[in-house]
């Protein structure tokens, strides 16, 4: 036996109808029948013969299951988009999650600061212009004209410390 054995891809349509239904435990008619239904349709080989991958049989299986618990087809072919559905925003929100990852691992590695000897800092790489004149509080720290108050221009204010 060779000990280089390749992993069985769970897509590969590769069971012919009469397998399918023998590893499904059905008669090959019943597969047929939900292929024209549409509940579970097999890909075609070139002769158009009808060939099941294994995720196929296990939805044989599935379907089998739930006609056994007393659901009609139409309820069947409801679950069954419903499920696909699920799948789908799982996977949606995968990509998602995996996305906002990757953009905070990126913005606190891109993330930069300017300091003014002052001890003012900024975010960027440059001090943005003030407008107007600068307001000393009584709390020993100067905010700079371009925010809310007297001589004020648009935008929050900047907040310098121990100036």
């Amino acid at each position: 036996m060779s000990q280089h054995l390749q992993p069985f891809d769970p897509e590969a349509a590769v069971f012919p109808v009469s397998v399918a239904a023998s590893l499904a435990d059905m008669h090959a008619q019943t597969l047929r029948g939900y292929d024209r239904l549409g509940l579970v349709v097999p890909q075609r080989a070139r002769g158009r013969g009808r060939r099941y991958s294994l995720r196929d049989v296990a939805k044989l299986r599935h379907v089998q299951n739930l006609s056994q618990q007393g659901i009609n087809l139409e309820g069947i072919r409801r679950i069954l988009a419903l499920e696909e559905e699920v799948d789908s925003m799982r996977a949606q929100v995968e990509r998602m999650a995996d996305m906002v990852r990757r953009l905070q691992t990126e913005e606190a590695s891109a993330r930069v600061f300017t300091a003014e000897a002052s001890g003012a800092v900024y975010t960027g790489r440059f001090r943005p212009p003030t407008r107007g004149r600068c307001l000393r509080p009584s709390n020993g720290s100067e905010t700079c004209g371009n925010g809310p108050g007297p001589g004020s221009g648009p935008g929050p204010p900047h907040v310098h410390r121990g100036a």
